[in-house]
């Protein structure tokens, strides 16, 4: 197959599938739905951050520490 044929079915197969996310996925949040949210939660956006260690080395350390 020629390499201006592939390269068109790439961006055929692309754009498929960029249309096919756009249907599926979700809406974006807005701010309104933050209103729906306990106060307790509210209070949470924005302060807790994801770790960006392992999940099971943060549970250790804890466990280190609470033990020790």
């Amino acid at each position: 197959m020629p390499i201006g044929d592939r390269w068109r079915l790439v961006q055929l197969l692309l754009s498929s599938i960029q249309q096919e996310t756009l249907v599926l996925s979700p809406p974006p949040t807005t701010v309104n739905s933050f209103a729906e949210l306990n106060p307790w939660t509210q209070s949470l956006i924005g302060v807790v951050q994801l770790a960006t260690e392992e999940p099971t080395e943060s549970y250790v350390d804890y466990l280190e520490e609470k033990y020790s």
